[in-house]
């Protein structure tokens, strides 16, 4: 169930609103005028979905390539390519 406060409580009870956000790790709208106006989310939850977007970018633009034919690299070397980052970081 989404979580909706109008934006007074943004206003009035910035704290408890912050709480809000941080313990139910959901984001929050905030209506004004009974609309629609914007969301919270903190930053750890934004970050999360910044990386998730990313990856379905990722994804997107893979299978793109892969419909268009392009084969991308043989498993044996993509496997010799990350024992040696992993070999950089030890």
């Amino acid at each position: 169930m989404p979580i909706i406060k109008p934006i007074s409580d943004l206003r009035n009870k910035t704290n408890q609103i912050s709480d809000l956000v941080h313990k139910s790790h959901e984001p929050v709208f905030i209506t004004k005028n009974g609309e629609g106006d914007m969301v919270l989310m903190s930053l750890a939850k934004y970050g999360e979905m910044e990386r998730t977007l990313d990856l379905y970018e990722k994804l997107a633009v893979a299978e793109s390539q892969a419909t268009a034919g392009n084969r991308g690299r043989p498993l044996d070397r993509v496997m010799a390519d990350l024992r040696k980052r992993i070999r950089a970081f030890k």
